[in-house]
């Protein structure tokens, strides 16, 4: 293709925002709340995530553009866009997405709550016995422990956390020292649960709870004796929560990480959220102390962080209200737990979570630290968790006396203080435990078992889509395979070796890894696609992935369709290229799957290379591609390859749960009959 044809793929109307892309997500996900085939508690969890979600996307995304327009970089977006339109766009989109989560929480959720007995319950309707026993929770948790703070030039806004909960209280009347701001801000104790369930003898059957902000609001005069208070309004402030600092001169990372962490906290403000009965006088003060404008503020009916309500599912034992459960199977060749070293020597193993068990990878770990022919074991840790199973078989095997090389990456966002932890702990073990290279995350995700078998050394692997932590492995769809395959160990063995130490790059023999080989090659692939149409021959290409915003990747695809290749994208999140486009992308068809389980498998097929199935770690983004480690591997044994496919044409076939991504940028739910979901299938198929 030559360059006057790829210039005519950098027009940006073939592009799709990425951060509207993305809030197009969590509006995807929102849906789900109001989908009646879902169980109650699952559609409020829904809702739930979106708020969630919310919060990190204005905590690192809209941070982001911020921190690019103060320092004048003017970069566009793929679209065109300056980040000064699409922070505009952002707010409106926001703003709808807001509303639309209160209406269905207010006129949707509570009311279906209260029709099976989940209430909870306003002050304005409590029982003259539930508001004594709210008095007295307060005087007895809240009061000792609470510090309003009197707003005056002696004590001025303070320097709230981020996205804690907070009041601004009126007041009128002086204070024993004569002062009479009229103003006071009120933080909620951090330590006391934001709802609590009412005794069941002051209430009607069921279950019953109150906000913990209600309690405050019905006792904040007890806050300001001898004052009036005349009103107490919740507000929340969310702020710049990334910590990607620099790291050049850095001579110890984790040190340095230490000591970022609690910056994070008190980042600059990027929202405001308050209560929409709150006075504007109020709401005018708030925004000046924050710095924010009227883009920035959100007017809420309700809670001002309803992921709150996720303490009250927790207290909950509805389980007809939830999704039905599961028992995960384990594949016949590994359900023998004696020597689950026999078994991958035998064949390669391939796992579909959470539909099967994340436990043969655990007992991999769990094996190889007890097995005397067992010499060293590596591994990288993205997110796990300071307490697993995973972990403890780790220092286990390094108790053991065993070569333990732990790859830890301190900065998995928002898992930091964990890792920093777990870092310490498998020192304290006798492992080796490094941070991988400076400059790129270690996002791979790989284990390697060094072991002496008949007076040879013989490397077992596994290389998974998915992060080490069994609770996500019931939670998200991942693939793991484990292999005892002599050229992928020695592949694995390559990437240990640059992560740990220093030296040229080796080219792996058959993993793909970034930020080396992997790009390039998946352009080799799609161009071998592209090769086969113009010599006759169908072509298709099917990616599986979370994101797609790399332009390099998206104009290729572009050219596949342009060819005529068939291209079909399952995208969940983030898809910046525009399908349907006549003579650009009308081969493309992009789908994207929401349901019970977050879809988190990277998958690419290639029906015209050899091999052209690989799995892997990496999204099709630039920082994935560009700026970290990841790996993907082929998945060579036909029957393996076949099941994966099969798994690939049930989620292009998904018409309950899969929407399509138009042209113009929107999703519409897929069509079709008889009704099929891909999760379904997958549970029908391969659980109990």
């Amino acid at each position: 293709m030559n360059d006057l044809t790829c210039d005519f793929l950098d027009n940006p109307s073939y592009y799709l925002n990425r951060e509207l892309s993305h809030l197009h997500f969590n509006r995807r996900v929102l849906e789900q709340a109001l989908d009646e085939t879902h169980p109650l508690l699952e559609r409020l969890k829904f809702l739930l995530i979106c708020s969630s979600n919310l919060d990190e996307f204005f905590e690192i995304r809209v941070a982001g553009l911020r921190q690019r327009i103060a320092m004048e970089r003017e970069i566009t977006e793929l679209d065109g866009s300056s980040p000064q339109e699409v922070l505009q766009a952002i707010s409106t989109n926001c703003h709808a997405l807001v509303e639309e989560q209160y209406r269905i929480l207010n006129q949707v959720i509570l009311p279906a709550l209260a029709d099976n007995n989940i209430r909870f319950i306003a002050r304005s309707h409590w029982t003259p016995e539930q508001a004594e026993w709210a008095n007295s929770f307060f005087e007895s948790d809240i009061l000792p422990i609470a510090s309003p703070i009197g707003l005056d030039p002696a004590h001025p806004f303070p320097r709230l956390v981020n996205k804690s909960l907070n009041f601004i209280v009126s007041l009128e009347g002086q204070d024993a020292f004569g002062r009479e701001t009229g103003l006071a801000v009120v933080p909620a104790p951090r330590s006391l649960p934001r709802i609590l369930k009412i005794p069941e003898t002051l209430a009607p059957e069921g279950d019953n709870f109150v906000f913990l902000s209600s309690i405050i609001h019905a006792n904040a005069d007890k806050l300001f004796p001898g004052m009036t208070v005349k009103g107490c309004y919740q507000f929340r402030i969310t702020r710049n929560a990334d910590l990607d600092f620099d790291t050049e001169g850095v001579a110890d990372l984790a040190r340095a990480l230490r000591g970022e962490l609690h910056s994070r906290r008190f980042g600059n403000a990027v929202r405001l959220e308050v209560v929409d009965d709150c006075p504007e006088a109020l709401v005018n003060f708030l925004l000046r102390e924050t710095g924010l404008s009227q883009a920035e503020l959100y007017l809420v009916n309700g809670p001002v962080n309803t992921k709150r309500l996720m303490d009250a599912e927790k207290q909950l034992h509805r389980p007809d209200l939830q999704f039905a459960p599961f028992v995960q199977t384990i594949p016949k060749g590994l359900t023998r737990k004696d020597n689950i070293f026999q078994a991958i020597a035998h064949r390669d193993q391939l796992l579909h979570h959470p539909f099967e068990s994340f436990t043969p990878v655990v007992e991999l770990l769990s094996q190889a630290a007890k097995d005397p022919d067992v010499l060293a074991i590596k591994q990288t840790l993205y997110r796990t968790g300071a307490s697993s199973p995973i972990v403890d078989a780790l220092l286990e095997a390094a108790r053991n006396g065993k070569e333990v090389t732990a790859v830890v990456e301190l900065r998995a966002r928002f898992d930091e203080e964990e890792n920093l932890e777990l870092a310490s702990k498998l020192q304290e073990a006798g492992a080796v435990v490094v941070y991988g290279v400076v400059g790129y995350k270690t996002h791979a995700k790989m284990i390697l078992i060094v072991r002496r078998e008949q007076g040879k050394l013989r490397r077992y692997v596994h290389l998974g889509t998915g992060n080490y932590h069994s609770g996500n492995a019931r939670l998200y769809t991942d693939y793991s395979l484990m292999s005892a395959d002599e050229a992928l160990g020695a592949d694995v063995h390559i990437i240990f070796q640059q992560l740990t130490g220093m030296g040229k790059t080796e080219r792996p023999q058959k993993l793909l890894n970034a930020p080396f080989t992997l790009k390039r090659q998946i352009l080799r692939m799609i161009d071998n696609e592209i090769r086969a149409v113009e010599a006759g021959e169908p072509g298709t290409i099917i990616i599986k992935c979370n994101g797609l915003t790399e332009p390099k990747i998206i104009q290729a695809l572009y050219r596949a369709s342009q060819a005529g290749v068939r291209v079909e994208l399952i995208v969940r999140g983030m898809c910046c290229l525009r399908p349907g486009i006549e003579g650009i992308s009308d081969h493309i068809r992009v789908t994207s799957v929401v349901g019970r389980f977050l879809e988190h498998s990277r998958v690419f097929y290639f029906a015209n290379s050899q091999p052209g199935l690989y799995c892997g770690s990496a999204d099709l983004m630039e920082r994935n591609l560009n700026r970290r480690v990841e790996v993907c591997f082929p998945v060579e044994e036909p029957a393996l390859a076949r099941r994966v496919i099969a798994d690939l044409e049930k989620y292009l076939t998904d018409n309950r749960q899969g929407w399509l991504l138009d042209t113009h940028g929107c999703y519409q739910l897929h069509d079709g009959d008889p009704s099929a979901s891909a999760q379904q299938q997958l549970l029908g198929e391969l659980t109990k």
